[in-house]
């Protein structure tokens, strides 16, 4: 079963999509967080939570980002995307009483967890990153913008670039990514509670990059043989749904 329900305080408006057997006696959450462009009817989180719903004590949780899907953002900043999830978590916590909070996110949802537990306290009993953008600056700049738009952004030009839905991106978002390089940033102390799992075939986030990322940080890190960005391919999907239950300890 799946419900909406929308969170709003401190000026936002963060519309949400539970995933539920029996939510009042839930025990554990699971934050989802979608990638660029993504939104909170993700059809990989909705194929993860299809996974739990036999489980009475766990709910799945699903937001969408600022400027994101049908967010009432314009335009996408870092320090939104970050009061976001502070805000998710909060209302996760309150709403539901739950006793562990675990996170599953992929690409660019990955880059801002990342970059949250670096400068919060970690929320989170475990995580799950599937094909994370580590290096988010390059990722957009390369494999998202198209044609002459980063010369745009250049002149101090806005761009509308993605996927699903086009995001508004500035330059100053462009900077403050550029800025805050996660790659930087050691995640040794919360190395064991950290599982990645990425494609080889990856066309948007290098296989490379994450797999150094997670060499240097000591994560354990999955490869999954010929899987693309999105793991399109049914099999690679509940090969990474499967590997993140049995991280979480929910099989």
């Amino acid at each position: 079963m799946h419900k909406y329900f929308e969170i709003n305080a401190k000026g936002s408006n963060i519309r949400c999509k539970l995933y539920h057997g029996a939510e009042r006696t839930a025990d554990k959450a699971i934050i989802f967080c979608t990638g660029f462009a993504g939104h909170k009817d993700n059809g990989a989180a909705q194929k993860f939570a299809d996974m739990l719903l036999t489980r009475k004590d766990t709910i799945v949780v699903v937001f969408n980002w600022p400027a994101h899907g049908d967010d009432v953002k314009k335009k996408l900043t870092l320090e939104d995307c970050d009061a976001y999830l502070g805000l998710v978590i909060q209302e996760v916590r309150e709403r539901y009483g739950v006793r562990e909070l675990y996170a599953y996110a992929t690409s660019f949802g990955g880059y801002l967890v990342l970059k949250y537990i670096s400068e919060h306290e970690n929320p989170f009993r475990r995580i799950v990153l599937r094909c994370p953008a580590v290096c988010m600056y390059d990722v957009l700049t390369r494999s998202i913008m198209k044609n002459d738009e980063f010369d745009k952004l250049a002149k101090g030009k806005d761009v509308q670039v993605g996927f699903d839905r086009k995001i508004t991106v500035t330059r100053s978002l462009l900077e403050d990514i550029k800025a805050n390089d996660i790659r930087r940033r050691d995640y040794l102390e919360c190395a064991e509670d950290l599982l990645i799992l990425h494609g080889t075939a990856d066309e948007i986030v290098p296989f490379e990059e994450s797999q150094a990322f997670a060499d240097d940080n000591l994560i354990e890190f999955i490869p999954v043989q010929g899987a693309d960005h999105r793991f399109q391919n049914p099999a690679h999907m509940s090969l990474a749904n499967k590997s993140a239950m049995a991280f979480f300890g929910l099989r």
